[in-house]
């Protein structure tokens, strides 16, 4: 699955007995090989590519800077990735579930310019001129590595040494489709990402070239800077380690080869294989990890100050933040303090009420018809508990400490907490929560009102505090955790959530903390502290904890979303993402790719399928209609293509996260390079008949050229096959351009369409706006 630059056979496809008595010269065979090539190709092809190459990259700038002063206002998810940017410049902490380095490069730019960060995005449609943000400039990072992508696809067919109809036709369905193209004007992650994805790809085919030059300078220049690449991709958003399942597959295939004991040139030895893999482990596995680890190494360093996303880390985390409200806030609490208790995941507050629950449920199950124990969001005084010893010894003015067994008064209805094994409303697993009179909670129900405070990470006999201590309130009898969600009771509990016993104690959703304490008043001599220094924690235990954060509440984004949109959906573009309206002016920006080139290329994709099927089975009744050299440029090279975009396609069936049409555009990269190899295998084949076969070149026979007549018909093939690349690369662009530009007023957000216009553009449904 490796792209082939020289679109030979693989080298375990020379026959044994073609080797000289001294080894066979490998590399002279793939140089005459290449000179047949260059020899059909023609005088002056490489200035033919260098000037493709700098005009397709020219327009590729002009496409992605061409408007990109509009709209002067907060678009979309520019509200996310903007603010975080005012947060790196401010030094305010805050939580994202996305690696740093691309909302780094952000920061960067703003710091280029001076901008201060004192604008934080906060809603869609902010004007950036009112603020004076300088956002033209946020906007050129993703502009440039936008425009940069383009040439490194064009590069890509380049260095895997496709015609030149081939290598314009893969870097035009990039440079004309609207997608790329409005995601890569907006201060947006998926610029960087699929900018690290394709470089990803050219330097591992440069790095594969050079696989007859092993641990030569060049050789390790081009594994170390694929591994960086994939760092950069990974480092992005989390879905570049797709980028390394793809690399990854095709260094497994590179090193199943190289076990072959009869591989042409010698079998290597165990040792010198060894020597391989611990290359490839460094370069590809060693180095981009540590590259991962240096970027959140900065994320750390330039984060010193509290901010927004102190909630999401631990208090031990939080002690590293200059400034830390919360940890100023914390006091010690004392038995026979009254709290309130907060959810730290929902910010619901532990509540009751007078209200019983119902004697039977929706379900016909049988409830105890105790007082209602729910979760409440806003703080009144049915949240006030009163902490209680768990016997009556005098224990006034003793501080609670973890692990301590305690009882919780409910004070306006004067009961006491207390779980039973009876089934929660909305669980059946799960225990409900009630209280019951303090006559039964030191009589018959003595036990069931017991509860241990577990605070997190803590210490035998750490104090209890309030904000700073995250705890679990676990059930002594029983051993379940208190535990809330957010789905509402019905109007029985007045819309609140439930509260219940979970089983599984281990999830970071059944913790909860001490929100206040009423009972110490504002002036006590408890509320006093003294100004905390500012404490130090080992980077990996920052890593891990951040880790652990990023990942858990990177699953929870399950809930539905307007724009949502199914992976089968996306290689049809059967719906995009409205980003940005203007009711006054009917302007609005719809995320969406050009369909035609998105149909082009998922139709390629099923013909190239179907291709290699057919061959398969042509191959199996003793047929073999194809030369040796498409043969191999059609598994190795395309099939390493196909191979990317179904490793950053298919994955995405597995995911129970939001998904949305910007998730497909590194695979439409993919099939993007896929539909240029495929023009080079339809119209630039050769017949095998005329070209001399690969083993006649490695063992140094006359190559049969035969009189003048006969380079001739060659020739003539070779110019009307490219003839051929050359009007279908010109009917492919043509029909791209049409559907660019009939797109282009929804892609820049200007000028506005009418209604007419508008509907005319409604091809699948898309739900735009100004329809009616």
């Amino acid at each position: 699955m490796s792209s082939d630059p020289q679109g030979t056979l693989r080298q375990r496809n020379v026959p044994a007995s073609s080797k000289k008595k001294n080894g066979t010269p490998v590399d002279a065979a793939l140089d005459e090989v290449a000179k047949v090539k260059d020899r059909v190709k023609g005088p002056g092809s490489e200035w033919e590519y260098r000037i493709a190459f700098t005009i397709i990259t020219i327009l590729a700038f002009v496409s992605r800077f061409w408007g990109i002063t509009h709209p002067n206002e907060v678009v979309f998810d520019e509200v996310h990735f903007g603010k975080f940017a005012s947060y790196y410049l401010e030094k305010t902490y805050f939580f994202d579930v996305h690696p740093p380095l691309g909302k780094l490069l952000f920061a960067l730019m703003g710091w280029l310019v001076g901008y201060d960060g004192h604008f934080h995005f906060e809603n869609i449609g902010d004007s950036y001129i009112a603020n004076k943000v300088p956002y033209v400039a946020f906007r050129a990072m993703p502009a440039l590595l936008g425009a940069l992508t383009v040439s490194v696809v064009f590069l890509i067919m380049w260095e895997s040494a496709y015609s030149l109809p081939a290598c314009i036709v893969a870097a035009g369905l990039v440079l004309l489709d609207n997608a790329h193209i409005g995601q890569t004007r907006l201060i947006l992650l998926d610029a960087t990402l699929v900018f690290a994805m394709a470089c990803s790809l050219l330097c591992y085919i440069k790095f594969y070239k050079l696989r007859h030059e092993p641990f030569s300078r060049k050789w390790w220049k081009w594994l170390i800077l694929t591994g960086f690449a994939l760092s950069c991709d990974i480092s992005t958003k989390y879905v570049g380690l797709f980028a390394f399942v793809t690399i990854g597959s095709a260094v497994v295939i590179d090193l199943w080869d190289l076990l072959d004991v009869k591989r042409p040139g010698g079998a290597l030895s165990l040792q010198e294989f060894g020597y391989h893999f611990a290359a490839r482990a460094v370069g590809l596995i060693i180095i981009p990890f540590l590259f991962y680890l240096f970027w959140f190494q900065v994320h750390f360093s330039i984060l010193t100050r509290s901010g927004p996303g102190d909630d999401f880390m631990t208090p031990e985390f939080q002690e590293t933040l200059a400034d830390n409200v919360m940890l100023a806030n914390s006091i010690n609490i004392d038995y026979y303090d009254t709290i309130t208790i907060q959810h730290k995941e929902t910010k619901a507050y532990l509540h009751s009420h007078d209200a019983k629950y119902p004697l039977r449920y929706d379900d016909g199950r049988v409830s105890s018809q105790g007082q209602q124990v729910t979760g409440y969001p806003y703080n009144d005084t049915n949240n006030y508990w009163q902490v209680l010893p768990a016997n009556n010894e005098e224990t006034m003015g003793r501080h609670v400490k973890n692990h301590e067994l305690v009882r919780l008064r409910h004070l306006v209805t004067d009961t006491i907490l207390l779980s039973h094994d009876v089934a929660s409303p909305y669980y059946p697993t799960n225990q409900e929560f009630t209280t019951v009179s303090v006559a039964d909670a030191f009589g018959p129900r003595v036990n069931d009102t017991l509860f241990e405070i577990r605070i997190e990470h803590g210490k035998q006999n750490q104090e209890f505090k309030s904000v700073s201590s995250h705890f679990k309130l676990i059930h002594n009898p029983s051993k379940v955790a208190m535990w809330t969600h957010t789905k509402p009771l019905p109007e029985w509990a007045h819309k609140q959530q439930e509260i219940n016993g979970n089983k599984q104690i281990a999830p970071s959703s059944n913790v909860w903390l001490v929100d206040d304490v009423p009972s110490v008043p504002a002036d006590s001599p408890r509320r006093v502290k003294e100004e905390r220094k500012v404490k130090t924690m080992p980077f990996l235990k920052k890593w891990f904890e951040l880790q652990r954060a990023m990942f858990w509440h990177n699953s929870k984004l399950t809930s539905s979303h307007p724009y949502a949109s199914q992976p089968y959906q996306w290689p049809f573009l059967l719906r995009g993402v409205s980003f940005w309206t203007q009711s006054e002016t009917r302007q609005q920006i719809y995320f969406l790719g050009n369909p035609i080139g998105w149909w082009i290329a998922s139709s390629l994709l099923a013909v190239y399928a179907g291709i290699i099927g057919a061959d398969q089975v042509s191959l199996r009744r003793g047929v073999d209609a194809l030369d040796h050299r498409t043969r191999s440029r059609l598994y190795n090279s395309t099939g390493f293509f196909f191979l990317a975009w179904a490793t950053h396609y298919f994955p995405f069936f597995l995911m129970g996260r939001q998904l949305f049409l910007h998730h497909y555009l590194p695979a439409h990269l993919a099939s993007a390079l896929v539909v240029g190899s495929l023009v080079e295998f339809v119209f630039n084949a050769e017949p095998s008949a005329e070209e001399p076969s690969y083993s006649e070149v490695a063992v140094g026979k006359k190559q049969r050229v035969g009189p003048r007549r006969h380079i001739s018909a060659r020739e003539r093939f070779a110019g009307q096959s490219m003839l051929s690349a050359w009007i279908a690369c010109a009917v492919i662009l043509a029909v791209v351009v049409a559907g660019w530009y009939f797109f282009l007023p929804l892609t820049y957000g200007y000028p506005g369409l009418s209604v007419d216009q508008v509907v005319r553009r409604k091809w699948l449904g898309y739900d735009l706006h100004f329809a009616k």
